[in-house]
C-alpha cells in the first residue's frame, strides 16, 4: 500500500474539511489508484462546502501538481490556500489554485524553470527543451490568472530563482494577505525585494573576493554554489 502524499482531516460539528499537504508531491509512483489522480479527485468531490488547504512542501512532479490544481479550481466550494511554511516549485503552482491564499508571517514561496533528466542524442536533448520550455508556458499561465503580472516579468522570477517574503507574495499578487492570529501584526513589504540564488552568489562573491585574492572566480562560484545548493 503506497501512502498518500495527501491527508485529509474532517470535522465532524462544522463540515468543514482541512488538506493538508506536507511533503513533495507524488513523492511515490503513480502507478497503484492510491496514489493517482483519480484517487485524488475521488476525495475531493466526495463531499462539498469549503476547503481549507496547509501546503508546507518543496515542489515535485509539475504534471501531478497540474491536475491537482485544475481539480481545485474547478472545485464549487472556496478553496482557502493557506502556506505554513514553504510552498517552492510545483507546490507554488497548487497554491494559485486557492479562493484566497494566506501566507504565514515566515512563510517563503519559491519559483523557478521547471528542469527534468533526459538521455538520448541531439534529437532526444532538443525534445526535452521544447518540453521545458512548453511546461514553463503552462506554470506562467496559472501564476498570470493569479497575479496578473505580465508573462515576461513571470518568466524572469523563475529564471532568478525567487525565493518571496510573505509581504513581497502579497505585493507581486501570489498572495492575499497573511494567515490571521490573535495578534495581527502588520507586515512590512520590501520594496520589491526578491531573493534569488543568482542574487545571493553574487553578494557573497563581492565581499569574499577581496579576501581571497589568489583565487579566481570560478573557483569562488563553484566553492558557493556547494554551500547554497
Amino acid at each position: 500500500m503506497k501512502k498518500h502524499f495527501w491527508n485529509w482531516v474532517r470535522d465532524a460539528d462544522s463540515g468543514s474539511r482541512t488538506l493538508y499537504m506536507l511533503g513533495t508531491i507524488a513523492e511515490e509512483p503513480w502507478l497503484e489508484d492510491d496514489v493517482t489522480p483519480k484517487a485524488f479527485r475521488e476525495e475531493l468531490f466526495s463531499d462539498t462546502g469549503d476547503v481549507t488547504l496547509y501546503i508546507h512542501s518543496p515542489g515535485g512532479d509539475v504534471f501531478a501538481a497540474s491536475q491537482i490544481y485544475t481539480m481545485l479550481m474547478e472545485y464549487p466550494g472556496n478553496v482557502t490556500v493557506k502556506v505554513e511554511g514553504i510552498a517552492a516549485s510545483a507546490a507554488s503552482v497548487i497554491a494559485m489554485a486557492g479562493t484566497t491564499v494566506l501566507m504565514a508571517p515566515t512563510a517563503m514561496m519559491m519559483l523557478h524553470d521547471p528542469s527534468t533528466i533526459a538521455i538520448g542524442n541531439a534529437e532526444e536533448m532538443q525534445k526535452a527543451i521544447e518540453m521545458l520550455a512548453a511546461v514553463k508556458e503552462s506554470i506562467i499561465t496559472a501564476y498570470e490568472i493569479k497575479t496578473s503580472l505580465s508573462r515576461a516579468k513571470l518568466s524572469k522570477l523563475m529564471t532568478a530563482e525567487s525565493w518571496l517574503y510573505a509581504g513581497d507574495a502579497i505585493k507581486l499578487g501570489f498572495a492575499d494577505g497573511l494567515i490571521a492570529d490573535a495578534k495581527q501584526l502588520p507586515m512590512p513589504v520590501t520594496d520589491g525585494l526578491i531573493f534569488s540564488r543568482a542574487a545571493v552568489t553574487n553578494s557573497l562573491l563581492d565581499k569574499v573576493r577581496p579576501k581571497q585574492p589568489g583565487v579566481s572566480v570560478d573557483t569562488l562560484t563553484a566553492r558557493l554554489n556547494l554551500i547554497l545548493h
